[in-house]
Parts: structure tokens; C-alpha cells; sequence
């Protein structure tokens, strides 16, 4: 019989439960709760473990889950909240939470480009570090602004050079790290004008499903695709919702310097603004094709056209 199994974690404990088994346990979140863990979960047949994104904690059951050959998937929050409330289950405990993500995992329709594996999550680990470092800098040069006391002024710009030479020590490792992940995916991505580095990063990271779906499907994952939100005769406007925020952060600025120098998309924004279409509206739709010819070339292994 084949058992799904379910994981809450924090940064302490592991509940774990089993369905259809209904067994339940917890753990510790330690490198020892984890060996515990592989023992009990050897067990069962186990078709799947799904667990939830929970800033970094997961990570290291994941591995063990991963280096033992489990079938892991790691989701939004949001989706096992959603598919509780759906099954009517408001209550929230740990233990709740495990036996619905527990219930998930048996009706989750499997994402085959969503399994982890350990270059992609050594990538994301890298890049989510730049981003942290990246963001910290930016807010120092904010402070700097209002720096008053020269010894202040000084430690503010001593953090801001600290930060620039970790933030490039890690586009080195960055890179390298990619070339590990997919030299090829690597390649073709960054042969694109205005597709460095930190974006392929990101797009490898933050979208590994890239090449392996069609034009409707990858849109609608980033979230640059517009919904419809109409009901008997209502019609209502079109827009973009949910979707992947930091895959979409990484198009902006990328859409932006290929609009600067490929002509066919500078032709297309300014169409877009020329029918009124405000400057956001017309860099999605910029955005939209980006991705979407992105997508056809790792799909068919074609250069960038």
C-alpha cells in the first residue's frame, strides 16, 4: 500500500503524518531527528513527501529526504492553506497542518520539473544570499543619506564596500554554480542580450519548469499572463495575478535593457504606448514574450532569435 506523507516544519521540531496509515510523530529539526526520521519513513512504501517552503528550515530534512531517494516536493504555504480551507479544515495545529499537507501530497498532480535536487537548491541558497546582501546594501546607501556623525558616515560606507565584495565574490560562485546546475541552459540563456548572470541565476532557481511547457503554461507560472474575470455577461477587464514575484523581478530589469537594444521589442513598447497603454501595461506584454521566446528556445535547444 502505498503511504504520502505529509511534514510541518519549524525551526525546532518535525510533524510528520502518514495517510492512509493515520499515524503521526514528531521529531527534532537536528541532523539526528533526520536519521530518525529516514528510519521510521523506510518503513512504508512512501509514494510522496510534501512539505512546505518555510524560509530555510526545510532545508535540512529535505536533503536527508533527497539523499535517501524519497520523491520530495517543497510548496507554497499559501497552496496548503488554500486546500485545507477547500476541505473544510479551519482548524490549524501542527499536526493538523501535517495530515493536510499529508492529503495533498496523494492529490497533488506530481511536477516532474519540480523535483529538487541538490545543485538547484545550492544555486537558490546562493542567489536568495545575494539578494539578502543586495538588499542591505541598498539600505545603507538610503542611511548614508541621512548620516549626520562622521563616524557613522565612515562604518556606513566601510558596511557598503564590505557588502560590493561579497556581492561579487558571490556572482563568481554564482556562476559556477549554474555551469554545474545546466551548462547548456546556462549558456543559451546568457547569449541573450540583456539576460546576465543574476537573472539566468534566478530563472534557473526560481523557474527550473523553463523549456519544458508551452506559451500559455510558463506565462501563467510567472505570472505575466492576463486572467479573465468574466461571469454570464459580465465582462471584466483582463489582469495579471499570483504567479512567481521573484521570477518576475528578474524580467523587469532584463526586459528593460533587451526594449534598449533589440529592436523588435522597442518596436513593441512603443506600439503599446502609442495605443495608450500605460508604461507598466506595455512592459508586461514585453515581459510576456520575453519569456515566451525564452521558453520555445530551451524547448527546442534553438539559438535566440
Amino acid at each position: 500500500m502505498i503511504s504520502w506523507v505529509g511534514i510541518d516544519i519549524s525551526k525546532s521540531n518535525l510533524v510528520v503524518w502518514v495517510q492512509p496509515d493515520g499515524e503521526g510523530f514528531e521529531l527534532s529539526n537536528t541532523s539526528e531527528g533526520c536519521v530518525e526520521l529516514l528510519q521510521r519513513l523506510s518503513q512504508y512504501e512512501v509514494g510522496r513527501v510534501l512539505l512546505e517552503a518555510t524560509g530555510g528550515y526545510e532545508r535540512k530534512v529535505m536533503a536527508a529526504l533527497l539523499g535517501a531517494n524519497f520523491n520530495v516536493l517543497r510548496i507554497n504555504p499559501r497552496r496548503a492553506r488554500a486546500f485545507a480551507v477547500a476541505m473544510g479544515k479551519n482548524a490549524k495545529t501542527d499536526l493538523i497542518d501535517a495530515a493536510v499537507l499529508a492529503d495533498f501530497a496523494e492529490v497533488l498532480k506530481m511536477d516532474g520539473d519540480k523535483v529538487i535536487s541538490p545543485e538547484r537548491e545550492a544555486l537558490r541558497e546562493l542567489v536568495q544570499q545575494r539578494e539578502h546582501f543586495v538588499q542591505q546594501r541598498d539600505d545603507n546607501k538610503r542611511r548614508l543619506q541621512q548620516a549626520q556623525l562622521p563616524a557613522v558616515v565612515a562604518a556606513i560606507k566601510g558596511h557598503i564596500h564590505y557588502l560590493q565584495v561579497q556581492i561579487k565574490q558571490l556572482d563568481k560562485t554564482i556562476h559556477q554554480s549554474m555551469h554545474d546546475l545546466d551548462a547548456e541552459k546556462t549558456e543559451r540563456l546568457i547569449s541573450v542580450k540583456g539576460i546576465g548572470t543574476v537573472a539566468t541565476a534566478s530563472l534557473l532557481v526560481y523557474l527550473p519548469e523553463l523549456g519544458k511547457l508551452d506559451r500559455r503554461q510558463v506565462a501563467a507560472l510567472a505570472g505575466i499572463a492576463p486572467c479573465n474575470d468574466d461571469s454570464g455577461n459580465h465582462s471584466g477587464k483582463r489582469q495579471i495575478y499570483g504567479g512567481r514575484a521573484r521570477v518576475r523581478r528578474a524580467l523587469y530589469m532584463s526586459c528593460w535593457v533587451v526594449i534598449r537594444y533589440q529592436a523588435d521589442f522597442k518596436a513593441r513598447y512603443d506600439a503599446l504606448r502609442a495605443r495608450g497603454k500605460s508604461a507598466k501595461v506595455a512592459l508586461i506584454a514585453c515581459m510576456r514574450i520575453l519569456l515566451i521566446r525564452l521558453n520555445a528556445m530551451l524547448r527546442d535547444g534553438t539559438e535566440w532569435r
